[in-house]
């Protein structure tokens, strides 16, 4: 048998030498009772001397023990306070984030307090956003890694991704021209939307496109949807009257064009935007940016929830 005596078992030796009660040293360290009591007696074994001296009462240190414990405890508390010592050095954060974002406005009101909140908590690190556009590049970059995060409407069920804080909760309207037929509604629903053209993106996520640009109504009639490249195309396109473009609330004060107006869509539901990266990384860069993101949302959603309850 090795004489060779495991952290483990020192680590047990001296929780039980402290409490002297085998229940609270298992609850202490997240053991079994049982296994406590198997640790000690191998402990016991390599050393060839009885350390703990049982009864159905109580538990105490023998001689040797009291000795054991003399010598072992300084050495025990300073591994202890070299392994928490390295675990922060190597737990600083360090080096650029890279956030992509895919329009700008895209992240929502507070993406400058989320990297002011990040970059004081965390001085050797440097956000640097990216606009990555609508293309599907932007998970190409998430998954090589040379996107650390990404801001990303939803839904997205892509096993391989996480996502994070909400960053936007935005109502539904569709921007046409101020002559179309549908400006003057007070709203309209997806039904009413069957004769118009409407946006899609090439290559984005199919159930997060057709979730924001139906591609047929609630009755199954088809909508007639054509690619844009960028949405700042779809302003133009739906400025010169050639589509209407399926949107949320903000739409017009991001993207101003003149001769447009936004009618609220009464039956989709409202959109959202979230922090998304790799189940993969779980880096600290990036779990202290999810931190510092949801620190500063939280007053926000909890005004939003003061103001719904009040109405």
């Amino acid at each position: 048998m090795s004489s060779e005596v495991e952290f483990r078992e020192l680590e047990v030796f001296v929780a039980l030498a402290e409490e002297l009660h085998f229940g609270r040293t298992a609850e202490r360290l997240g053991l079994t009772h049982s296994r406590i009591s198997q640790v000690i007696a191998k402990l016991e074994a390599r050393l060839g001397a009885r350390l703990f001296d049982r009864t159905s009462r109580r538990v105490q240190l023998t001689q040797k023990g009291e000795e054991f414990l003399r010598r072992v405890a300084p050495a025990y508390e300073q591994i202890q306070r070299s392994y928490i010592e390295i675990r922060e050095f190597v737990s600083v954060v360090g080096g650029t984030l890279s956030l992509g974002i895919y329009a700008s406005g895209g992240a929502g009101p507070h993406l400058s307090e989320m990297i002011k909140t990040f970059e004081k908590r965390h001085p050797q690190c440097a956000v640097r956003v990216i606009e990555t556009g609508l293309a599907p590049e932007q998970f190409d970059l998430l998954r090589r890694g040379q996107l650390d995060l990404l801001v990303m409407r939803l839904p997205l069920s892509d096993p391989d991704l996480e996502i994070g804080p909400v960053l936007t909760c935005e109502e539904r309207v569709v921007v046409v021209r101020a002559d179309h037929t549908l400006a003057d509604r007070s709203s309209v629903c997806v039904e009413d939307l069957a004769g118009y053209t409407t946006t899609d993106v090439a290559g984005a996520p199919r159930e997060l496109m057709d979730a924001f640009s139906p591609p047929c109504t609630p009755s199954g009639r088809p909508i007639h949807r054509v690619y844009v490249r960028s949405i700042q195309e779809a302003g133009m396109r739906a400025a010169t009257g050639e589509l209407v473009h399926p949107t949320v609330a903000s739409f017009l004060e991001r993207y101003p064009q003149p001769g447009l107006v936004a009618v609220p869509v009464s039956d989709l539901p409202p959109a959202t935007t979230a922090l998304v990266w790799r189940r993969e990384n779980g880096s600290t860069k990036v779990q202290a940016f999810v931190q510092a993101t949801a620190e500063v949302l939280q007053p926000h959603v909890t005004q939003q929830q003061s103001g719904t309850s009040a109405s």
